[in-house]
């Protein structure tokens, strides 16, 4: 018996070497091209056609405007009224007053309380949602198109017919305020407040976030919330947006049944909800501003001015041009800050483009004890976008750009939101059409052009939160420009 068990794995190991040889030879003969080349990034990929879906558009009895888009490949639907009002709208002394009461509009409506809301829109398999930005409020339904019938009413109850019970709006108010409280221990957050409002001022709506400020959230009331809706969520006013798995034969009676009785005054005598606030003055020096946050492991730093409005005719030049400077992950800053010197996790910079001129800035949270250092390189790159842009990296901009489009019509809800935008702000009918073109066509020229006009370093705000002991000193001797020590209550009160 022993002598059989021997024979038998004697048997098995000879076996086995053949099997360990020929895997041996397979993976020594396997060419040396199949090792991935790591020498250069990988180029873009060819731009495909983006063949985008059309636009029906309807209108209710009461005016309302409907923009459809039938999206037959999964049985989902969206529904996006957007309504031409935000926090531009919001009265003097009371900001905030538009992102409250978007907030607020599923806490209670109809016949339903806030918790019964919840509960119907989970048992349809839905969401529902509320918000608001500077230009626009907005409530998005996204249901199984099974159960659009019945999840609209409970959407047009949120939408217009909300109770603002005090109860509620005491609730919501105090997870404001414990918001704006956490913010003040969080650098991240106070170079939010802070920038804006050093460079916009107190006075100006876009110096103060569209959430408000302590003060202001404690003097909103129920009546203060009624009359911003009464005033501003109106047929004139705004637009539906449907997207999904629907016809339009189908959804229009529906939507007539759930919106066709909202009534409101007449177009003429709306408020102008999106009109542009007042243009902010723009700024002539360079002023650096310290706050000081004992004990921050990171510096929070932000640099910049007034920007440009949504409407600007440079949009396109100032795409490519962002993304060159700071709207990638490639683009100059990040590589620079992050990937060169590690000072930051990430650095990028932004036009905040509203309906007036929103802020530019360039910004990063960087180690506290590089914050000099950093401060230098961003002036680097700030001064070094008014060269003309190599035409490598000019297309690879481009190219970003270009590929990015898609990712806008890439679901039923997205497909949804970039057609609310085009409400919100006007955009042409061939805009998304024309997109790929436009950005294409922008010239080295173009770019340059744009960085001259509306990148001035020697003119820019530089707001820094941070433990003022260690950095003060290495900001000084920059000699950036004359610098000015805020507190904490002079950019969040």
């Amino acid at each position: 018996m022993k002598n059989t068990m021997k024979k038998m794995n004697s048997m098995k190991k000879m076996m086995r070497v053949p099997a360990t040889l020929f895997v041996v030879a397979v993976l020594a003969a396997a060419p040396l091209a199949q090792q991935p080349d790591r020498s250069a990034p990988p180029k873009p990929g060819m731009l495909r056609a983006l063949k985008l879906p059309a636009v029906q558009k309807r209108t209710l009895s009461n005016g309302l405007p409907v923009w459809i888009v039938e999206l037959h490949k999964v049985p989902v639907v969206a529904v996006s009224l957007a309504v031409k009002s935000g926090s531009s709208a919001d009265p003097a002394m009371k900001y905030g007053l538009a992102s409250l009461t978007a907030e607020m509009l599923d806490e209670g409506a109809g016949t339903r309380g806030a918790l019964e809301i919840a509960d119907a829109v989970d048992y349809l398999g839905a969401t529902l949602s509320t918000s608001s930005s500077f230009d626009a409020s907005f409530v998005d339904l996204q249901v199984p198109v099974a159960r659009i019938a019945a999840a609209l009413p409970v959407m047009a109850d949120v939408a217009l017919r909300p109770a603002f019970k005090d109860t509620e709006l005491r609730r919501v108010r105090e997870d404001l305020l414990t918001s704006l409280l956490q913010a003040r221990d969080d650098p991240a957050s106070v170079v939010q407040f802070a920038f804006p409002r050093l460079v916009f001022g107190p006075a100006h709506r876009y110096g103060t976030m569209s959430v408000g400020t302590v003060t202001s959230a404690k003097g909103v009331t129920p009546q203060d919330l009624r009359q911003f809706h009464a005033a501003h969520y109106v047929p004139a006013n705004a637009a539906l947006i449907v997207t999904g798995d629907v016809t339009a034969a189908a959804i229009l009676p529906q939507l007539e049944a759930a919106f066709g009785a909202w009534k409101g005054p007449a177009a003429a005598s709306v408020p102008a909800g999106s009109s542009p606030v007042p243009a902010a003055p723009q700024l002539t020096s360079r002023q650096i501003y310290l706050i000081d946050k004992p004990g921050a492991a990171q510096s929070q730093i932000r640099i910049g001015w007034v920007g440009v409005p949504r409407s600007t005719p440079d949009y396109f030049a100032l795409r490519v041009l962002n993304t060159v400077l700071g709207g990638a992950f490639t683009s100059r800053l990040n590589m620079n800050l992050r990937e060169t010197h590690g000072y930051a996790y990430g650095a990028s910079s932004s036009f905040d483009m509203r309906g007036s001129a929103g802020p530019f800035y360039a910004g990063a949270g960087v180690q506290t004890d590089k914050t000099a250092e950093a401060l230098g390189e961003f002036f680097k790159e700030l001064e070094g976008i008014h060269q003309a842009v190599p035409s490598g990296e000019l297309e690879k901009a481009k190219s970003y750009l270009a590929l990015q489009l898609p990712r806008t019509f890439e679901t039923t809800a997205s497909v949804a939101e970039s057609l609310a935008q085009m409400f919100v702000f006007n955009l042409p009918q061939d805009y998304y059409a024309t997109y790929v073109d436009r950005v294409r066509a922008v010239t080295s020229a173009a770019v340059e052009r744009a960085a001259e006009r509306y990148i001035q370093p020697d003119k820019f705000a530089v707001v820094v939160v941070g433990d003022r002991k260690i950095i003060e000193p290495g900001i000084k001797a920059l000699n950036l420009g004359p610098m000015s020590v805020v507190s904490i209550d002079d950019v969040m009160k």
